[in-house]
């Protein structure tokens, strides 16, 4: 039998479709949530991960009306819904949004949003809110917050509320430029409860331009002329640097720079090069080096914990014209977007460049050194070793405050940007297995690996249940101690006693399968490799891979460095 639709949702299906196109500029008599509906399907967005409640009604409906042209994923707990989002926004460096209701949703989801906000992650919060007439009474509402939008504006660069249908279309299109300009990042909406239904007319707003700083030339020449002249150059990549891999790899062919990425910036060189280095390699270049030119990054561990001296020229390229001085005031400040600048520099560096040997075999030499010292960790590395071997290259891997994570920050081998996530100087326990699943869900494409420890994992074990619903064929690999075993070892070591880092946990194979999911067990990297193969021909689902582990070495004396050279730096005031 041939299911039509009433008559009244055709129409409003019509005049939705019409307000997806800005194009078509004729305003159209529809709902706050139609109006947002098309805003976000305007925009790009075709999936929002959103947990449904009776603030939010009226644009749920118009979700499941409009369910053809935005898919909505719904997972167990608001943060699932927030850390979904992140991961599917960092997976593909677009923007991507989530729904929850307010007070306790919002607050829920906030750690996610904290975490997109130190990542610059573009992802878009749509909060609900009381009753309009009511916001700031005090009246005891269901999920009412006092100043929500007070607390919503710490943890986002930009923010606003809808009050009326035409608002939509506008506030989505500001909210999709903020998370693109000057400091990249997250923005919220609120909408009241009772204006998500509310009617009128509506006129579609086009995504607005993308703003870019002016290039300042002189900046540039004097840029060229240090690194050109630098007997050590050495580049630092950070997240703002992941989509010029082109220009970093060439530049620092140009100059012999080795490129230090530890967590963000990774595969933006790709580890097969020679002059890609890791952190404890990157800290020995520091204390050598005469130009450091920083990529989209606050080359926050270098300077304030390997120091500076007045031998150390310091070149910095951001998008944030606040951010280069912040810690330390460089000596030649490139504000804007990473690749035109990085382009620019590539067309002047080679009229000011030294002649400059290859630096390969060096360097060749100086990985083996490093790879000697971090042998102590190879417990760890073994099983990342697997991993990586069955692992695609543009597979992602999704790390996680765990102490396998910590080693693979300094040891597993990365080939492309986008393909190893780690979580930003938030470090939030318990983030990675619900942003992979975000990841995985935007990337069907790839596989997507979470690797997580017993503690952080039951901190979104429930969105299991998530992932067997919607199909999502995400690989999670448990290491199973026991415990919190970085904490347990730093007590150990600091204090000589223990408290409050014992684990009580489930057969987690058993608890997969009790989902729908494939649960499976390795004892050592070999057996993990073979768990590895059929995880990764299972694409109708997730599967979680359970290792049991005991105490692993400590991977601090590679994190935490001493520092090389002499000054601290005073902190800029904001």
């Amino acid at each position: 039998m041939t299911r039509t639709r009433p008559q009244s949702r055709l129409k409003s299906r019509s005049k939705i479709d019409s307000a997806a196109r800005p194009e078509k500029a004729e305003a159209a008599q529809l709902t706050t949530a139609d109006a947002t509906v098309a805003a976000l399907v305007a925009h790009g967005i075709e999936t929002i991960y959103a947990l449904p409640g009776v603030h939010n009604d009226d644009f749920f409906d118009a979700l499941a009306r409009n369910s053809d042209i935005i898919r909505t994923v719904h997972p167990r707990h608001e943060q699932g819904a927030g850390y979904m989002a992140l991961g599917a926004a960092l997976a593909t460096g677009a923007a991507q949004a989530y729904c929850v209701v307010p007070g306790p949703g919002l607050l829920n989801s906030s750690a996610a949003l904290l975490t997109a906000y130190g990542m610059n992650a573009p992802v878009l919060a749509i909060v609900g809110q009381i009753p309009e007439a009511d916001i700031g009474k005090g009246l005891g509402h269901l999920h009412e917050i006092g100043d929500q939008a007070g607390i919503i504006a710490r943890l986002v660069d930009w923010s606003a509320r809808i009050r009326a249908p035409n608002d939509a279309p506008l506030l989505i299109a500001k909210a999709m430029q903020a998370m693109f300009v000057e400091r990249p990042g997250p923005a919220a909406l609120e909408c009241a409860m009772d204006v998500w239904g509310r009617s009128g007319p509506v006129r579609p707003v086009a995504p607005l331009p993308l703003r870019a700083p002016s290039i300042d030339e002189d900046a540039l020449k004097a840029a060229a002329k240090r690194l050109g002249s630098a007997k050590r150059p050495l580049i630092v990549a950070g997240g703002g640097a992941l989509d010029a891999s082109a220009e970093v790899t060439r530049l620092a062919h140009v100059l012999q720079a080795p490129v230090l990425s530890y967590r963000r910036g990774r595969g933006v060189l790709t580890d097969r090069d020679p002059l890609s280095v890791n952190l404890p390699l990157g800290h020995e270049l520091w204390g050598e080096a005469d130009v450091v030119l920083g990529v989209g990054t606050h080359l926050h561990m270098p300077l304030l914990h390997w120091g500076f001296d007045r031998d150390l020229a310091v070149i910095a390229i951001d998008l944030d014209p606040r951010a280069p001085a912040r810690i330390a005031k460089p000596k030649v400040e490139l504000i804007g977007n990473a690749r035109p600048l990085l382009q620019r520099l590539l067309d002047l560096v080679p009229a000011y460049n030294a002649r400059r040997p290859s630096r390969a075999e060096e360097m060749r030499q100086r990985h083996d050194r490093i790879r000697k010292r971090l042998a102590k960790l190879a417990p760890q590395l073994a099983y990342l070793s697997a991993i990586r071997a069955e692992l695609p290259e543009d597979g992602i891997f999704v790390d996680e405050v765990t102490q396998l994570g910590f080693a693979a920050r300094l040891g597993f081998p990365v080939y492309r940007p986008r393909t190893f996530l780690s979580p930003g100087y938030q470090d939030n326990l318990g983030y990675g297995f619900a942003t992979a699943l975000g990841a995985q869900d935007a990337r069907r494409d790839v596989p997507v690996l979470s690797i997580t420890g017993d503690g952080g994992f039951l901190f979104t074990a429930t969105e299991m249940a998530t992932a067997v619903r919607h199909r999502i064929p995400l690989v999670t690999v448990l290491f199973n101690d026991g415990a919190f075993g970085n904490v347990r070892r730093i007590q150990q070591e600091r204090f000589g006693r223990e408290i409050a880092n014992d684990l009580a946990n489930p057969d987690f194979v058993k608890f997969a399968e009790s989902f729908g999911a494939m649960g499976l067990r390795a004892t050592s990297p070999s057996e993990l490799g073979q768990a590895l193969r059929r995880a990764f021909a299972h694409r109708d689902g997730p599967t979680l891979i359970e290792v049991p582990v005991g105490p692993l070495p400590s991977p601090w004396e590679f994190i935490l460095m001493p520092r090389l050279r002499g000054n601290t730096p005073k902190l800029q005031r904001r």
